[in-house]
């Protein structure tokens, strides 16, 4: 079985919903108190062995770029004060042997058009899908440590889960239980709460076979006129090849302004301890 070693972050959103904030900064990099919203999905990433990074990115989205690469005339400033605590910070927010690569969605068409957007980079190999917005905090190694290891025990695809009440439903995928326990007899994209084949609720950690390109190239637009993700994984989910693995920490919706405050608290809360 091959080994996870890429993961896609899709970053080309607006961030409307963090407007005037998000005018000239990607809502990818807002803080959670001292560390952006994307180098926390980064460091997940390659402490589950990720060595390369693919963001497919949009216009106004060069900072984060920038975030990532080095910055010689800063740490020279910073060491020159002393601060070399602070320089070492800026020098090592990736670790030796981990490449960034950065693909343009020109226009944006829905999650699985920007999954489909990295495939030349991909190729043929299975990868993970982060989204920086779903800001999660877990013991171990992390949720997406979790998913590779569990792609690495059956070959399928792999889809973090967590469960859900009421009107939040209506606001997910919505897995569609199997018989045995774990796997995925489809996927459906945010139902109405009443009509929900379960409460459990995919969320924005993946890991994906790569037929799913495939899938996404000749795939009808759904949900609100775009090329859905999901819609892909319940053509997956039909052939028995999609498993789903509940969330062991805590989400957060950074995608909106009480997610995001909410996030900030609790990682606050737990500098304090």
């Amino acid at each position: 079985m091959k080994k996870i070693r890429k993961a896609v972050f899709p970053v080309a959103g607006f961030g409307t919903r963090f407007l005037p904030a998000t005018k000239a900064m990607p809502k990818e990099l807002l803080p959670i108190v001292d560390k952006p919203l994307i180098q926390y999905a980064v460091e997940e990433a390659i402490a589950a062995g990720i060595d390369t990074l693919i963001f497919v990115t949009g216009r106004n989205k060069r900072a984060i770029e920038d975030h990532f690469d080095n910055n010689q005339e800063l740490e020279m400033a910073l060491r020159a004060k002393g601060k070399v605590e602070q320089a070492d910070m800026v020098k090592n927010i990736l670790p030796a042997g981990v490449e960034c690569i950065f693909v343009r969605q020109a226009e944006q068409l829905g999650l699985g058009h920007a999954v489909l957007c990295a495939e030349r980079v991909v190729g043929g190999d299975p990868f993970a899908v982060l989204l920086a917005d779903d800001f999660i905090t877990s013991d171990g190694g992390g949720v997406t440590a979790d998913l590779t290891s569990a792609y690495e025990a059956t070959g399928k695809t792999q889809l973090s889960v967590m469960e859900v009440n009421g009107r939040d439903i209506s606001k997910y995928g919505i897995v569609v239980p199997n018989r045995t326990p774990g796997s995925v007899a489809g996927l459906i994209e945010k139902p109405e709460a009443d009509k929900a084949p379960s409460n459990l609720a995919s969320i924005g950690r993946y890991v994906l076979t790569p037929d799913i390109f495939e899938i996404l190239r000749n795939q009808q637009a759904g949900a609100g006129g775009e090329i859905q993700l999901a819609d892909a994984i319940n053509t997956q989910a039909a052939n028995n090849a999609v498993e789903a693995l509940k969330l062991k920490g805590r989400r957060f919706d950074c995608g909106s302004v009480e997610g995001y405050l909410d996030a900030i608290m609790h990682v606050a809360e737990r500098r304090k301890r």
